[in-house]
């Protein structure tokens, strides 16, 4: 079996690079190479809506069946690669098939990070990356009288959110000081704090678990300090692990993902790595060499790829995005904050719609905004344009952040 692109991931990026291909009139033979059975779909709604039960299966589909067919895109599903040969140009799967390829597209993502803890594999510790885990997860918290959250990320309080909605009881777990540590400021943390705890979730931070408890199925989590918390379910969310095993092994360059530049390639020949498996250097993190795991850039990195390969090459630049949905919350980010050394709040948090607006050396480098969607569409053109503000100025709600820049 020989394509033109073989493209190794059904996610957004992977079904991506196949739509823009074809949108940009590309006639060779396509391949999308996934490990589930299902079509490309929407990861995000697996913590949010479809987990809730507000969205079907049908709904969070990228495309429609009819759409791969009409636009005679190869759907090898159910199917991993376990190597690849890059001087033979071809991938081989867990079946034994070997798959040839013109240009190869890694767009795998990765696998929920699991805990390294005893009875961190019982039955009854899920993760949450695929249909089968929301669904997995949905079923076992239908008759959960008590459940576990690891991890205080978006994944974490949005599972949490999704829980207590459905009137069960939460206790959600971080060994970190604060929720969202690693991509807000303590103002937004704070904030996400007490709406979990205002609605009900047994909220706790620095705590460190030792153990899942159980013989064939978890029956609670302990703690470092010895204390054991009952639970029917224990939900892990504590970020991926970037699936690149494959590419590493056959010589690309990378450890924590694959490296990539600008046109999102790889250091091996006809290699393409993109979305939350490609490490590269962002333009958005001060040059540093990062892995962003959202929607946003499996996109626009697929889009860097289908261009790459119709000759039309156009370096990777784009502000990171990011959204969340918790109870009536909506909280939109662009930029990056981390490293920031000023954090400027915006409207007042107690009324549930305000910013943080985050800047470094006097530049506004990213913004969070809670139910706040004018600051967030403004707020990303005053990031990409590196606005010198000060702190008075970003904090005056009378004033629109688009009026702050330069004309």
């Amino acid at each position: 079996m020989q394509f033109d692109v073989v493209i190794v991931g059904a996610g957004h990026g992977g079904a991506q690079v196949a739509v823009a291909l074809r949108t940009q009139k590309f006639a060779g033979s396509i391949a999308i190479i996934g490990d589930e059975p299902d079509l490309p779909y929407e990861r995000p709604p697996l913590s949010k809506e479809y987990f809730a039960g507000d969205k079907d299966f049908e709904r969070i589909l990228l495309r429609p069946a009819r759409y791969w067919d009409e636009r005679a895109v190869t759907m090898l599903l159910g199917q991993r690669v376990m190597a690849v040969d890059p001087a033979a140009h071809s991938v081989t799967t867990d079946d034994g098939q070997t798959v040839g390829y013109g240009k190869l597209v890694w767009a795998t993502g990765g696998s929920p990070r699991m805990l390294p803890i005893p009875g961190g594999d019982l039955p009854g510790v899920q993760g949450v990356r695929t249909r089968a885990d929301a669904d997995a997860m949905k079923a076992a918290s239908e008759t959960a009288g008590q459940i576990v959250v690891i991890g205080g990320g978006y994944i974490g309080l949005e599972a949490a959110a999704v829980l207590r909605k459905a009137g069960k009881k939460v206790v959600l777990l971080e060994a970190l000081d604060r929720v969202l540590a690693r991509v807000a400021g303590e103002e937004l943390s704070r904030f996400f704090e007490k709406e979990h705890r205002d609605h009900g979730v047994d909220l706790r931070l620095g705590v460190c678990v030792e153990a899942i408890e159980g013989d064939t199925h978890a029956t609670g989590v302990r703690l470092a300090d010895g204390a054991v918390i009952p639970a029917d379910l224990v939900i892990v969310g504590i970020g991926i692990v970037p699936a690149v095993e494959p590419l590493i092994a056959a010589g690309a360059e990378g450890g924590n993902g694959v490296l990539v530049d600008r046109l999102c390639r790889t250091s091996l020949p006809d290699i393409y790595a993109i979305g939350d498996c490609a490490a590269h250097a962002n333009d958005f993190a001060g040059g540093a060499v990062i892995r962003l795991e959202s929607v946003q850039n499996a996109n626009d990195q697929a889009n860097v790829v289908a261009r790459g390969i119709v000759g039309d090459e156009a370096p990777y630049h784009a502000i990171p995005w990011f959204w969340s949905n918790q109870y009536d919350l909506k909280l939109q980010t662009a930029g990056l904050s981390t490293g920031h050394d000023q954090a400027v709040l915006r409207g007042d948090p107690a009324t549930r719609s305000f910013s943080v607006v985050y800047l470094k050396a006097g530049r506004v480098i990213a913004i969070d905004c809670v139910n706040a969607t004018k600051d967030y569409v403004q707020g990303r053109m005053i990031v990409t344009a590196g606005l010198r503000a000060t702190a008075e100025q970003l904090a005056d709600t009378g004033t629109p952040l688009k009026a702050l820049l330069p004309a």
